[in-house]
């Protein structure tokens, strides 16, 4: 039996499904009805009322349009499709009742409140409100809440819609806010004045309708008509998630995030949200050589003079492709370090990804098959601080009624998790393991980076890789580095790994490689955008862009690939990664063949034709990995402080912040507390 059901709405008629909610009815015939508490990624709570609807036949009064479905409505006497209306007068005069109401206790604020020209109360008060009020008592106030550094609170405007306390129950899984009391008492609050434990706190701000809950570091500092908005890419895990990058001149002021139903549907983790602060800081801005131990700054010519000779002289020169590289300028240095009889490599932590094979350094599962899956198996991998926004996908599939396996270190993930062991024992015994009803349903093996960084990486990745066969599964690898698929793409890699590569070379090119230090008596050629651990490290620095300030292609984890665009320019004298090693590549006298990003990008798909699928996940057929030995020990997690890991991260005070509040939180509690 067909469940789609006709249904005239405003004189148009439409055939939707019949679970459809009115609301979402009517936006499938493309009329919008105004809401504060619908949230099509939330419980729905039916209860600001906003979005009454007239139903043409049914009770006399107005119904709300997010609580009712389209097949709780009845037919006309003769069997004619429900009738809907969106704009009659009794709609007209019920909204604007609901939204007298709502004004009765709110401040009227405006012009000094910071959601002022965002705000979903102040644009349907021009549609519904009134130019008078009716009430002569007082206002009720309510005592702001304290949830912690990033969100602030005026609770005297919130209206009630819940919004925040789904999602930080039902998509954070956290359970520190809700409302108390009852009648004119009733409000939001955090219980027992806690702040908010998580790592996507951040999105209440996006999901409150009135100007309730304000972003802490943005606040007052510009005005949504003022800024320039850039459609880009994080970098910050290597999800990828889509958002938008807002400036007012030069500055980054905030970040946001894009819809994107394959990658991030529309949350964002809060490193990456509030990371923009640290764009601002110990940036490097112009070349510097060293000169008797201590470095001094210098022209670029001097600068790539000196990095030239030292490579013309070299016997051996190794390039290190950093966590947060674009794939062209990854391909760019390939170029460039082979040219000069060198070789690259781009799993600078270690990791035992193998070349070639993109079902063993990417998997076969995209990021919507979590959501699908009845059974997820996590390996040495802790997502809610490696990939906050996929371990909520994770928590989804959880509330759907998948079963969440982990082999790891015992983590809270915020959902019920079976725990088969803690290192490579349970792994070896999963062969063991009749997955009876679990081959018949979908199921995800998820691989973390702290899995495949021991020695026996490839063992484990080749085990992991057997149980998804053995389930009728996929698998998915999950990288912590947002350029490391792209780099792996390009083949960027030397047989061997690391030690292989920077073995008995005399010139390191350290291309925003930081979590890698490099041994004594390598001449280092540093180039990156932040004075962190490569730069101290470094005799010559060239000053990079970084990921907000120049074009480039990157391959997320699932092997999608996607483009970031440039929304400001880098500081001072710093310049386009790819530009510098073409600069450099003609003072080598070995000009690397494109004159502009344009032209390397073609000669980038031309050697890589799936790059050029933007937004799509290629397919990659599974090819097996010999499950070797594997050794005796515990998984390690990859990330040892959420907040820190990476050189845009550790140059921002507010991740500094958030990063000890965050080990105070682990520390035991003393008896007085």
């Amino acid at each position: 039996m067909s469940n789609l059901r006709k249904i005239i709405i405003d004189d148009q008629e439409v055939e939707v499904d019949g679970a459809m909610t009115l609301i979402q009815a009517c936006e499938e015939a493309g009329i919008e009805v105004p809401r504060f508490c619908y949230h099509e990624r939330l419980s729905i709570a039916g209860n600001c009322r906003m979005c009454l609807v007239e139903v043409v036949g049914g009770p006399p009064k107005p119904a709300a349009s997010c609580a009712m479905q389209v097949r709780d409505l009845r037919p006309g006497p003769e069997g004619q499709p429900p009738v809907v209306k969106t704009n009659s007068p009794m709609v007209k005069k019920a909204r604007e009742g609901v939204m007298e109401f709502l004004l009765i206790n709110h401040p009227l604020d405006c012009p000094i409140c910071d959601q002022g020209g965002e705000c979903d109360l102040q644009d349907q008060a021009m549609a519904y409100g009134v130019d008078f009020s009716r009430f002569r008592e007082p206002k009720r106030a309510v005592d702001d809440l304290d949830l912690g550094p990033l969100v602030e609170t005026h609770m005297t405007r919130c209206i009630s819609c819940t919004r925040c306390v789904r999602f930080t129950t039902e998509v954070a899984g956290i359970t520190q806010m809700g409302q108390t009391g009852r009648g004119e008492d009733a409000e939001i609050t955090s219980y027992l004045g806690e702040t908010l434990n998580s790592n996507m706190q951040g999105n209440i701000i996006d999901l409150c309708p009135v100007g309730a809950l304000v972003s802490k570091p943005y606040a007052f500092t510009a005005r949504p008509w003022e800024l320039t908005k850039t459609e880009t890419i994080d970098v910050m895990d290597a999800l990828g998630s889509n958002i938008r990058v807002d400036t007012k001149g030069r500055e980054v002021m905030r970040i946001l995030p894009r819809n994107n139903d394959g990658v991030n549907e529309e949350w964002i983790s809060d490193k990456t949200r509030f990371v923009w602060d640290g764009l601002r800081r110990q940036r490097l801005d112009k070349p510097y050589v060293r000169e008797n131990g201590k470095l001094r700054p210098a022209s670029w010519p001097e600068a790539l003079g000196k990095a030239a000779e030292a490579i013309k002289g070299a016997t051996k020169v190794a390039g290190l492709v950093g966590d947060l590289v674009s794939t062209e300028a990854a391909y760019a240095l390939k170029a460039l370090v082979e040219g000069q009889g060198g070789s690259v490599e781009c799993r600078v932590d270690g990791a035992k990804l193998p070349a070639g094979n993109r079902s063993g350094y990417v998997g076969t599962a995209t990021i919507e098959d979590v959501e699908e899956a009845a059974f997820v198996l996590l390996i040495g991998t802790n997502p809610r601080e490696e990939a906050p926004v996929l371990n909520a996908r994770i928590r989804k599939a959880w509330l759907n009624g998948a079963k969440v396996a982990n082999i790891g270190p015992e983590v809270d993930l915020t959902f019920d998790v079976f725990q088969m062991g803690t290192g490579r024992e349970a792994l070896a015994t999963l062969e063991k393991h009749e997955f009876g009803e679990i081959k018949e349903k979908n199921s995800v093996i998820i691989v973390g980076q702290g899995a495949l960084r021991e020695a026996d990486g490839a063992a484990v990745l080749g085990h992991a890789m057997l149980a998804a066969e053995r389930t009728n599964g996929k698998l998915m690898v999950l990288h912590t580095a947002a350029g490391r698929v792209g780099a792996m793409d390009v083949g960027a890699v030397t047989e061997g790994g690391l030690a292989a590569a920077t073995e008995g070379a005399d010139v390191v090119y350290n291309l925003g490689a930081d979590e890698v230090e490099v041994g004594e008596g390598a001449f280092v050629i540093y180039q990156g955008s932040h004075g962190d651990r490569g730069a101290h490290r470094a005799d010559v620095i060239l000053p990079g862009a970084a990921y907000t300030e120049e074009n480039g292609l990157f391959v997320n984890t699932e092997g999608r690939p996607q483009l970031a665009m440039r929304a400001g320019f880098a500081p001072g004298e710093a310049k386009e990664n790819w530009a510098i090693l073409r600069a450099l590549s003609a003072e080598l006298g070995a000009t690397l063949p494109f004159d502009s990003l344009a032209q390397l990008r073609s000669a980038l798909i031309e050697a890589l034709p799936h790059l050029a699928m933007i937004d799509e996940v290629p397919v990659n057929d599974p090819v097996a990995l010999e499950a070797g030995k594997l050794g005796d020990a515990d998984f390690v997690n990859a990330v040892k402080d959420f907040y820190l890991t990476n050189p845009i991260a550790r140059a921002s005070a507010l991740m500094a912040e958030l990063s000890a509040a965050a080990k105070a939180r682990g520390l035991d509690k003393i008896a007085a507390e």
